[in-house]
């Protein structure tokens, strides 16, 4: 069975930075697309940054390029997300995600409705 635990949010001032990790438990294999996604109140989930297993491609939403990175780390079997730069509109709650049968093409869309795999999500609050 397999689960997604995530951590390292908290509260930080804008222009700050974050780590968030997920703990992936459990095993993939063939084409799998692995990413970070937030919710904020009153608002849909919405795509942050994917990463495409096995040709390592990575995709971020237009918001947060070139401030966030994705990337995973097999000792630790963890898909992390280090957040610099922080800015208020990224408040939200964050969850990490899988989807297990997958393209590139379709790691890169972030479509949630393709995801079957969840963590509970971390909240991430920044202040002005």
């Amino acid at each position: 069975q397999v689960h997604l635990v995530e951590s390292g949010g908290g509260s930080v001032q804008a222009g700050g930075s974050l780590r968030l990790s997920c703990v992936v438990s459990g095993d993939f294999y063939g084409n799998y697309c692995m990413g970070w996604f937030r919710q904020a109140p009153g608002k849909e989930r919405e795509g942050v940054a994917t990463r495409h297993v096995p040709s390592i491609w990575s995709y971020y939403a237009d918001s947060v390029k070139g401030r966030f990175t994705i990337f995973r780390d097999n000792a630790k079997n963890t898909l992390d997300l280090q957040m610099d730069s922080l800015k208020p509109e990224d408040t939200a709650m964050y969850y990490c995600a899988v989807d297990r049968t997958t393209t590139a093409t379709r790691c890169r869309t972030m479509d949630t409705l393709y995801f079957d795999l969840w963590g509970q999500g971390t909240q991430v609050t920044v202040s002005s």
